[in-house]
């Protein structure tokens, strides 16, 4: 009887200690489990340092044009209009990334009132590698009111060629067919201005692009 007794609560004792052993709390399970919290160290974020030119003069704008990409700056946008001190005025946006050491480039800019003129020398820009990247109009110095493109091509470096076709005509009807037509020929729109051109009056004047095989 006594031995039962002493097994009883030698049962007991063994249950009651296990019964007793420290759980891990919930708040320890989660700390090692949890995520390591995001960086906040903020990636760097790129710089541009801007330069405007302003001149009624194109062949001026063609030499600060370049003048400004051996600097390091690259054309962004031109408009052709009228300035507080200027008057009418091509006026160009250059920028560059004050972070990275980007390609130069080289600039030629067109000006002329006489579209078979634009076509002829826009064919010999595409030849040297020329690309479109923009165009406009205003009164020039010398020319009067004129459209105006701007090309580009890298600098040192080999280039494409490009093949270029200009429409001018002031009905939107005529405009449409010959775009289509170009379209098929595997050309791409460039740009469009309206500008009064030397026979045609006041014309849509449309450039288009495409590789020169």
């Amino acid at each position: 009887m006594f031995t039962r007794a002493l097994l009883l609560l030698l049962c007991l004792s063994v249950t009651s200690f296990g019964q007793t052993q420290v759980q891990p709390s919930n708040a320890e399970t989660r700390s090692s489990t949890a995520p390591a919290p995001a960086s906040t160290a903020n990636p760097n974020t790129a710089q541009y340092e801007y330069r405007v030119l302003a001149t009624s003069k194109t062949s001026t704008l063609q030499n600060e044009l370049n003048d400004a990409a051996q600097a390091g700056f690259r054309f962004e946008g031109v408009m052709g209009g009228a300035t507080s001190f200027g008057g009418s005025e091509g006026v160009v946006v250059m920028s560059r990334n004050t972070a990275s050491n980007e390609m130069r480039y080289e600039y030629k800019l067109l000006a002329t009132k006489k579209t078979s003129t634009m076509q002829k020398e826009l064919q010999e820009a595409g030849g040297a590698g020329f690309d479109y990247r923009g165009q406009t109009i205003f009164n020039t110095t010398f020319g009067g009111q004129e459209v105006v493109v701007v090309l580009e091509r890298p600098r040192g470096a080999d280039t494409r060629r490009v093949e270029y076709k200009l429409f001018a005509t002031s009905k939107t009807s005529t405009m449409q067919k010959e775009l289509q037509e170009a379209g098929k020929e595997g050309f791409a729109y460039a740009g469009i201005t309206v500008a009064e051109t030397f026979f045609g009056g006041s014309e849509l004047v449309v450039i288009l692009r495409k590789p020169r095989s």
